[in-house]
């Protein structure tokens, strides 16, 4: 049986580590694990099936099928692969039924190095407040937008709901870089105790990128996770075309695996 505690993928058991930590619903099924977040079901990897290695030479059928027998509300197809390297896998079925495959690459560290360009005029600090969360969400929404249609309103203000919850809750902090009151950076790292803490959307407003601010966080963030959540592993997960990853890797994160995904978005459908 494929579950929560035996994935071998470790982007993926982490995913699974943040979703049941804001709530979602993480269900183990033989052969296969799946995640709902009813608060969201326009969050494509809060409504997704993980399926075992052995489906990365399969047909995409049954799986489809299944996905849209799991989720008959939502307009999106997200499935996930326990694998942490590609190289096997023919996912030429997936492609044929109009999926898009995604390669992201899962790095790791066991602490990061203090930027040789540290930001020393931002303020560093955790949200806190209302004020400081509605930042956060005009600041994602001003990011998302960058990369493809703009996130609506109702994702936007659930996903943001989720990750003030997971701060609030003591499972982390999301921190922020702040020049006088206004937020231009920031992200978000979580833990379950376990010993591996794990980075979250990493954002900077267009107009204050390469001032060194997200290298300063992800150190200053890594410090906090050591020292407040215990943590021996730190965990990001980036796409290797983009070029924050050169930063990941800059601050001592080293490549660990691939993590594999496959999905459709619902303009597709």
């Amino acid at each position: 049986m494929l579950g929560a505690v035996d994935v071998t993928s470790l982007g993926f058991r982490t995913d699974l580590m943040l979703r049941a930590l804001e709530g979602s619903e993480v269900a183990n099924y033989p052969g296969y694990v799946t995640v709902r977040t009813p608060a969201n079901p326009e969050f494509w990897w809060g409504n997704f099936l993980l399926l075992p290695p052995q489906e990365a030479r399969n047909e995409a059928g049954r799986w489809l099928s299944l996905f849209r027998a799991e989720f008959p509300a939502v307009a999106h197809v997200a499935l996930g692969i326990d694998i942490t390297d590609d190289a096997d896998a023919d996912l030429a079925g997936f492609v044929a039924a109009g999926l898009d495959v995604q390669r992201e690459t899962v790095l790791t560290a066991p602490a990061l190095r203090e930027p040789v360009r540290r930001h020393r005029a931002a303020a560093l600090r955790p949200l806190a407040g209302d004020k400081d969360w509605r930042q956060s969400a005009r600041l994602r929404a001003v990011c998302y937008g960058e990369d493809g249609p703009p996130a609506s309103s109702a994702f936007t203000e659930a996903r943001n709901a989720a990750q003030r919850g997971l701060a609030e809750a003591g499972h982390g902090a999301w921190f922020g870089a702040f020049f006088g009151h206004e937020l231009v950076s920031q992200l978000g790292v979580f833990s379950d105790g376990t010993g591996i803490a794990r980075y979250q959307d990493v954002a900077t407003h267009p107009d204050a990128r390469r001032q060194g601010l997200a290298s300063t966080l992800l150190w200053h963030a890594a410090r906090y996770a050591t020292d407040h959540l215990g943590a021996t592993t730190l965990v990001i997960v980036a796409d290797p075309a983009e070029p924050a990853i050169w930063v990941y890797r800059s601050a001592g994160f080293a490549d660990r695996e691939t993590q594999v995904s496959m999905q459709r978005a619902p303009s597709q459908i």
